[in-house]
């Protein structure tokens, strides 16, 4: 399959009207250029701090994204009745086809988005017309557990949109070194593609540095889009290559979900975060 990614400033002034004719301009190239899915951004539509109406999941607007031969990832604030969602919509032919929830909405340093969303309460891969994937937004691929959950779960290709931004906390973080060795550690361990899409621009005085890629199931960049600048990257992906490395290497065969399911249960009852 053939896959673009679309390294933008998005959605920085909160308006809806231009934000949806930008990402509907990358489509329309990314079409050009015979990708089969447009992968854009975390809050592709409305910017990190969320300005702009909130929009349901089954909104026209959203759903007309994809068309014949191309699917669409897009993030957006999701309207969701008495709670508002970080939520990233995966549409193919006209039709709203997964919507995940940010789960982990990081509330530390200069981050505040329990402020402004609610988390969501489920990860579950999702068969496309490519094979079998699963989305986890931004902060959600730094918690362990959710990529292995994913892989178990059949994901084949991991979808991380984002909107990283490479300054704050402690100088002794480094934040894109974080992610260059995380993302190689999510695809290694879980024999899987990780295809990563950060923004890029500047909001309320946060600077976003893209390097978005497509990492295969060993842990090698296959593609990098360069940092800091806008850029759509197409690239190719091979998704019978994640089933190849599985069967030679049967890292995640001996799951013990049942040992898994005790072991969280009894952390629960000692008092954790249920």
């Amino acid at each position: 399959m053939k896959i673009a990614l679309a390294q933008f400033d998005c959605g920085s002034e909160g308006e809806l009207v231009k934000s949806f004719a930008t990402v509907g301009n990358f489509v329309d190239e990314a079409a050009e250029l015979g990708a089969e899915l447009t992968i854009f951004p975390e809050l592709s539509l409305h910017g990190y701090a969320l300005e702009g109406s909130p929009l349901t999941a089954s909104d026209s607007r959203l759903t007309g994204l994809s068309r014949e031969g191309m699917d669409v990832l897009v993030g957006f604030r999701e309207d969701g009745g008495i709670r508002q969602y970080n939520a990233a919509g995966y549409y193919t032919g006209g039709a709203t086809h997964h919507v995940h929830r940010k789960l982990y909405l990081p509330n530390y340093l200069v981050w505040e988005e329990r402020k402004r969303a609610s988390p969501g309460q489920s990860m579950q891969a999702f068969d496309t017309r490519f094979g079998r994937m699963a989305v986890l937004i931004c902060n959600d691929a730094w918690q362990q557990v959710l990529p292995w959950l994913a892989a178990q779960d059949g994901a084949e290709v991991m979808l991380i949109p984002a909107n990283s931004a490479a300054e704050f906390g402690p100088e002794s973080l480094d934040v894109i070194e974080y992610w260059d060795q995380l993302l190689s550690v999510v695809a290694r361990m879980h024999q899987s593609w990780v295809v990563f899409v950060n923004r890029v621009g500047d909001e309320d005085g946060t600077r976003f540095w893209g390097g978005s890629r497509v990492i295969d199931p060993s842990g090698q960049v296959t593609a990098q889009a360069p940092f800091w600048h806008p850029s759509l990257l197409v690239a190719d992906i091979d998704i019978q290559e994640t089933r190849r490395r599985r069967h030679a290497i049967p890292l995640l065969a001996e799951a013990r979900l049942g040992l898994i399911k005790r072991e969280v249960q009894r952390l629960i009852r000692e008092g954790g975060d249920a």
